[in-house]
């Protein structure tokens, strides 16, 4: 039990400690995923529509169906990843567009560093 309970202890102090550092790298791990994501969808829209335009040329109807209802549902996904990769850009801008916060009794200070001769911003205890 005393084992139990110094994990959970560890595992809390980790979470207020170590969770401004992690935010950062999963919201960069994030925007890379969905714009993974949103170039496949583009890609099976192009195909999709490839298959349709193939099929209307072949007048098989069934080609052109399926086609055409693959490249609209690519288009669909592909908005919505779009839209959703907007948001979280503009959550991380929001974030790092201020020069402090207070979180859980305890006060960030952002700071800036350059690396390779690009300008980083990062969030320090103050």
């Amino acid at each position: 039990m005393k084992l139990f309970n110094g994990i959970l202890v560890s595992a809390a102090l980790f979470g207020l400690v170590g969770a401004p550092m992690l935010v950062q790298a999963q919201t960069d791990a994030q925007i890379k995923h969905r714009q993974k994501t949103k170039n496949d969808w583009r890609d099976l829209g192009y195909l999709s529509g490839a298959a349709g335009l193939f099929g209307l040329l072949k007048g098989d109807k069934t080609l052109v169906f399926v086609g055409t209802a693959g490249a609209l549902y690519s288009a669909s996904r592909y908005e919505h990843d779009r839209k959703s990769q907007s948001k979280m850009k503009r959550a991380r801008a929001t974030l790092f567009s201020r020069k402090s916060f207070t979180r859980n009794g305890v006060r960030y200070v952002r700071h800036t560093t350059t690396k390779n001769g690009k300008k980083y911003y990062y969030f320090a205890k103050a």
